[in-house]
């Protein structure tokens, strides 16, 4: 609705990062297969993840797990990599799969590589193979390189970032996956381009909107549809895809009236109105707490007609190179040099 083009999936989007994670483990083994040992059974696992990273995200991706989750399961810890991780399991049992424990294994640990659940360091072998699809070290990986682009051109934005530059010159140097010196500006538009989607893309104001107008009825319809029971198990999981807020906007029942009128005016483009945003100093980032629906009222001055917090949405948004303060490519210009 605010990008008509940005019509693609997570399904193109696992497809892009699968041939991507195929093409990186092949440019590491061209160059220097016989010093690293990679292997037949690398190539497959690297390309698995790729392949597989993202299954376990819930409908609307990360609306789902950031925005409506904490609402109705506060306190609940869950992340889509996890859950991931389960679905395989469930596919490769349901389905009767016949692979190797050993490459199941290997798959789930390089999904959970940049996760909180991520195995130490020490405990894996070749480590650099881990850094591919999710890179937990400095972030430079697959997923991003295809998401960046994909995002980029379908939003008509442009996009000055190659990764075909990274991906000729990558070497792995003491287990981990290096690049040159030279290639500090090619690296900093990464990271700089996935900023500027954050700002112009993802956080755009009818774009969080609609998000916010979504999330409140997915909330309000949870209790009648038992959306969030959903995560409680990959064989119900699997069943959650976007086409609940049809189900919602469909369905006669008058338990959704509130969640399917939410939908409607979504459609209509009749939108929660944007009022302000404030960019927080640098100096003060640090120590901000975030911004709630009672400060807004309780900020208010005396007025004939007052807010409540039922009126006002609030979206803190945090936006950086993906290493908060810290320049992420501080590490790679050390290395390089």
């Amino acid at each position: 609705m605010v990008y008509p083009g940005a019509v693609h999936s997570r399904f193109e989007h696992s497809l892009g990062v699968y041939w991507l994670a195929n093409e990186a483990v092949h440019k590491l083994k061209t160059h220097q297969g016989m010093e690293l040992g990679i292997d037949s059974f690398d190539i497959q696992t690297v390309k698995l993840a790729g392949l597989l990273h993202d299954i376990g995200h819930g409908p609307l991706s990360h609306l789902f797990e950031r925005e409506f989750l904490p609402q109705v399961r506060k306190g609940f810890d869950w992340s889509h990599e996890q859950m991931s991780v389960d679905m395989i399991d469930h596919i490769v049992d349901e389905r009767h799969i016949d692979i190797d424990s050993g490459t199941i294994k290997k798959v789930k640990e390089m999904i959970l590589a940049s996760s909180k659940f991520a195995l130490t360091k020490s405990s894996r072998e070749k480590q650099f193979l881990y850094d591919i699809v999710a890179n937990g070290r400095n972030g430079i990986d697959v997923d991003k390189f295809d998401y960046i682009i994909r995002d980029s051109r379908a939003c008509a934005l442009g996009c000055n970032f190659q990764f075909q530059r990274l991906m000729e010159t990558m070497r792995v140097l003491g287990d981990e996956i290096c690049y040159r010196a030279k290639d500090y500006l090619t690296i900093h538009k990464l990271f700089a381009t996935r900023a500027d989607l954050h700002r112009t893309v993802y956080t755009h104001a009818k774009v969080k909107a609609i998000e916010l107008m979504v999330v409140d009825a997915l909330v309000k319809a949870n209790d009648y549809l038992q959306i969030a029971s959903h995560i409680e198990h990959p064989s119900q999981y699997w069943k959650l895809d976007d086409t609940i807020l049809k189900i919602i906007e469909t369905a006669p029942d008058p338990e959704l009236k509130e969640s399917r009128d939410l939908i409607l005016r979504v459609r209509r483009r009749d939108l929660y109105q944007f009022c302000n945003e404030y960019a927080v100093p640098r100096d003060k980032i640090e120590h901000f707490k975030d911004v709630t629906a009672h400060d807004i009222v309780c900020s208010q001055k005396s007025s004939s007609e007052r807010l409540n917090e039922e009126d006002v949405a609030v979206s803190n948004v945090r936006i950086d190179l993906t290493r908060g303060r810290h320049n992420p490519l501080e590490r790679f210009v050390k290395m390089g040099l």
